[in-house]
């Protein structure tokens, strides 16, 4: 199995080989940083998975901690940054299918949990969930609450909002990261059908492939046929040219969701051939990350950074805590139920020895509902409560107390 494998991660090399050799140095891409700090001069997180060059990883700079009280943190936001003479500045958006590892990625990128799922829409200038400080570089996580089918939008009756909202991010970005997972068979072989809408609504805006969770491929050399399938054999405007001498299983389509725009030009389209670059990584493995981190600092343009050093969200507390637990309501109930529950926080306050104590209702409209949530003994809560207060204490860097009511909404 272990010679397979090694057999199999040559021939994804020698394809690469040959694709890098006739694509040159126009692979790179604009870069403003000097050469000494470039991405490229340590190898890509392509090169980095395959171990074809050294990555020079360097551990993430430790991220700030967010005010554990709304003014202190709007207070923070609001100041002045704190930007040196040569400050550059990036805008980004991460766009992928539900369950694609946005919010671990983003998470990662950031240096801890602060990125969870997004549930509400902001009606004013996109908000920044994310904002990465290094140097002179920043790098500005818009947020995107995820892309949501016409389908999904009228079964779970969300807010119409909801279906324009990535837009909106689109037009402040500068840069768009494509998130994909590799390891599920029956997305994997097509981007998203609103991912390829996106882009097509916004081609002016550059935008990279990021295809996660390679290390679940136990076939490293299905990749290949990924990458040209998902770039429709395009890369930084060059052919990606791979002589295939080797033979791997067509992936298989998902079936198709009920959408009336499917049909409107993008129905036949299963890649997007603008990508600048291709990485490939694992969510989970933060040398992987910082190598696409360090891309993104390097891809960022002269220009006043929006703000201070010290800033890692402009969320404000009591929405970091109302979007975990509403990501914990995802990863734990039913699908229509999660859209159900509304949440209503009674209690905000430091405690002597600086203990955040939180308590908030979770609002249900009917009976089953509220006997799901609450479950046998009443685990299911609790374990919900358990879970959202590890990641809030990695938020507010202090301990945190949550307490969860379940309450049938009059």
């Amino acid at each position: 199995m272990a010679a397979s494998s090694r057999t199999a991660v040559g021939w994804v090399r020698t394809a690469l080989s040959i694709w890098r050799s006739s694509r040159g140095s126009a692979a790179r891409g604009p870069c403003s940083a000097p050469p000494s700090r470039c991405c490229h001069e340590r190898g890509s997180a392509l090169d980095y998975f395959l171990r074809v060059a050294k990555p020079g990883y360097r551990p993430a700079h430790p991220a700030p901690a967010v005010a554990l009280h709304r003014d202190k943190q709007a207070l923070l936001v609001a100041h002045p940054p704190n930007m040196p003479e040569n400050s550059r500045i990036l805008r980004v958006v991460i766009l992928g299918a539900p369950n694609s590892g946005k919010s671990t990625l983003s998470n990662q990128l950031l240096g801890r949990k602060v990125f969870p799922v997004s549930k509400k829409v902001h009606t004013t200038r996109c908000q920044a969930l994310g904002v990465i400080t290094e140097e002179e570089a920043q790098v500005v996580l818009l947020d995107t609450p995820g892309l949501i089918s016409p389908a999904k939008q009228k079964r779970h009756n969300l807010e119409q909002s909801l279906l324009k909202d990535p837009w909106k991010s689109m037009e402040d970005a500068d840069l768009v990261v494509v998130l994909v997972d590799v390891s599920d068979k029956w997305t994997r072989g097509q981007l998203n059908h609103q991912v390829l809408k996106c882009l097509s609504q916004f081609p002016q805006v550059p935008s990279i492939l990021v295809m996660n969770k390679v290390d679940c491929l136990k076939q490293k050399s299905v990749l290949l046929e990924l990458s040209a399938a998902l770039t429709e054999g395009i890369v930084g405007g060059k052919e990606l040219r791979v002589k295939q001498t080797f033979s791997v299983s067509k992936t298989q389509k998902a079936p198709a969701e009920s959408d009336p725009e499917a049909s409107k030009g993008l129905s036949e389209r299963v890649g997007w051939p603008h990508f600048q670059e291709i990485f490939m990584l694992s969510a989970l493995s933060q040398e992987d990350v910082e190598t696409l981190k360090q891309y993104l600092l390097t891809q960022a343009q002269p220009g006043p950074w929006e703000f201070h050093s010290e800033v890692l969200t402009s969320q404000t507390p009591q929405e970091i805590c109302a979007n975990i637990i509403w990501e914990k309501l995802l990863e734990h109930l039913p699908q229509e139920v999660p859209y159900s529950v509304h949440q209503e926080t009674r209690l905000w306050e430091e405690g002597p020895s600086g203990k955040l104590v939180i308590l908030q209702d979770l609002l249900v409209p009917k009976e089953s509902h509220l006997r799901i949530l609450i479950g046998p003994s009443g685990q299911l809560i609790s374990q919900l409560a358990h879970e959202a207060t590890e990641d809030l204490r990695n938020v507010f860097l202090c301990d945190v107390q949550l307490s969860l009511s379940v309450k049938l909404r009059r």
